[in-house]
């Protein structure tokens, strides 16, 4: 059971940056961005890539052509913040970054308190993370990988 937590925990924290990965190779390689070229360049399966590339479609944020046609930006890369694509990934259940345990003790004083008294920090986390993101765009990113 710990093995399958692991690696859905890790599923949904690589899916953000293989998201922010392949929009920053559409921005740069506009014409080249086929799913084999992206899973080339983040070292995964084409089929990661076809799954997070639907997501991005869902959300706006690119055009997918059938078969080899690729891909493209259906914004500037300067008008995607990373909080779009955070969200276009589905990168946390229910706009939650955090969950707090279940089943604690209400006998316990820590069992009792411990979700409305960590529950408002980690929002409060949250927020400043997404507050961040919004700050950043793909564009900056290539920007920064272009230098």
């Amino acid at each position: 059971m710990v093995t399958t937590v692991v690696m859905t925990l890790k599923q949904l924290s690589t899916r953000f940056s293989v998201a922010v990965h392949a929009l920053s190779l559409i921005a740069l390689y506009k014409e080249d961005c086929t799913g084999d070229f992206i899973a080339g360049s983040v070292n995964t399966n084409p089929v990661i890539i076809r799954r997070i590339m639907g997501m991005l479609k869902k959300a706006g944020l690119v055009d997918v052509r059938p078969g080899v046609g690729g891909a493209s930006l259906r914004k500037d890369p300067n008008q995607i913040s990373l909080l779009e694509v955070y969200r276009a990934v589905n990168v946390t259940e229910r706009d939650r970054l955090f969950r707090i345990h279940e089943n604690s003790n209400i006998h316990c004083l820590v069992g009792r308190n411990i979700e409305h008294v960590l529950q408002a920090e980690l929002n409060d986390a949250q927020t400043l993370m997404e507050q961040r993101l919004a700050q950043t765009t793909i564009g900056q990113l290539v920007d920064r990988f272009t230098k």
